[in-house]
């Protein structure tokens, strides 16, 4: 049974705490505000810190989820996998490139796991979705049309909608495509603060596929659909309901399939890869191409230009 720190109470964090005790993973939680980290230690009966480096010494969990604002990502993480712990980072990964190559340098020499939280992987619906398209069922995929938007969370305050939410989809396209995105196209903007609050995306695959996509921040609606058009089938889901449609010549079918909560998928995930020894689904490079990715995509809008990432 792994045993998993989180680091990191706040906005998405205290879910990490309630799904990691769920799971029986749970050993400590760690926080700059310790009254906060005492609070959460105290429902879940775990050790509270308000120190990663007292929590690593202390503690020695085998792993450890790093819920801190983005910016601080790089440093937290480059600590715990220096420090020799399994380690996964919620989205983004990184700030740049250059910081995900270096952090996926640091789990290479610690020989340890090195994961992002890109929890639509683990929506029930993308993974029916991804099983259709690998039998052939659907024919070729041709289009990912995606639509993500609802209200700036509050606790967002140092990162932009592309690199906070658009890498949910850039993401999940990557993986239903199967390959890497080859041509980059964007245009972005802020209504409503500093950072930018909308972006449309627009991703050139091989063979002429392509994933547009859609985010923001602005209109007051929660909204998480993606539309795929694929040769034999358009197929609809909401990442939300987690209801799927497939649009067919002969009608339209509603396949049932298990409902459950992403986190809990991912996280047993997680536990599972470090009690088993081996790398999880999602890998520092997929973050690293996400941040790849979404780094194009504001370059893009800046130059009004399209970017070539090559093959």
């Amino acid at each position: 049974m792994a045993r998993i720190a989180v680091i990191g109470t706040g906005g998405w964090g205290k879910n990490h705490v309630r799904v990691l005790s769920e799971l029986g993973h749970l050993v400590a939680v760690c926080d700059l505000d310790s009254s906060r980290a005492a609070a959460y230690a105290e429902k879940f009966r775990v050790k509270a810190y308000s120190s990663v480096d007292e929590l690593l010494e202390r503690e020695r969990p085998d792993g450890v989820t790093v819920c801190t604002p983005a910016s601080t990502h790089f440093a937290v993480a480059t600590k715990t996998l220096r420090a020799g712990f399994h380690t996964f980072v919620e989205k983004p990964m990184t700030g740049t490139v250059e910081e995900a190559a270096a952090l996926i340098g640091e789990a290479e020499r610690a020989k340890k796991i090195l994961t992002v939280g890109f929890i639509e992987r683990f929506n029930p619906a993308i993974t029916e979705l991804k099983k259709m398209i690998s039998s052939g069922a659907l024919g070729r995929p041709i289009l990912f049309e995606y639509h993500r938007e609802n209200r700036r969370g509050e606790n967002i305050v140092d990162v932009g909608v592309v690199k906070d939410a658009s890498v949910h989809d850039i993401d999940t396209a990557r993986w239903l495509f199967g390959e890497e995105p080859k041509t980059v196209y964007a245009r972005v903007g802020s209504v409503m603060g500093k950072n930018e609050d909308f972006a449309t995306i627009l991703l050139g695959f091989g063979g002429e596929r392509t994933a547009f996509i859609t985010t923001n921040w602005v209109t007051p609606s929660r909204v998480r659909q993606l539309s795929a058009v694929c040769e034999k089938a358009v197929v609809t889901l909401d990442f939300i309901s987690q209801e799927i449609q497939i649009h067919e010549e002969s009608g339209t079918r509603v396949p049932k399939h298990t409902t459950q909560e992403p986190l809990m998928l991912e996280l047993k995930e997680y536990a599972s890869a470090i009690s088993e020894g081996r790398q999880p689904l999602v890998t520092g490079r997929d973050g690293m191409m996400a941040t790849r990715i979404a780094e194009a995509v504001l370059a893009s809008s800046r130059t009004s230009s399209p970017i070539f990432l090559g093959t």
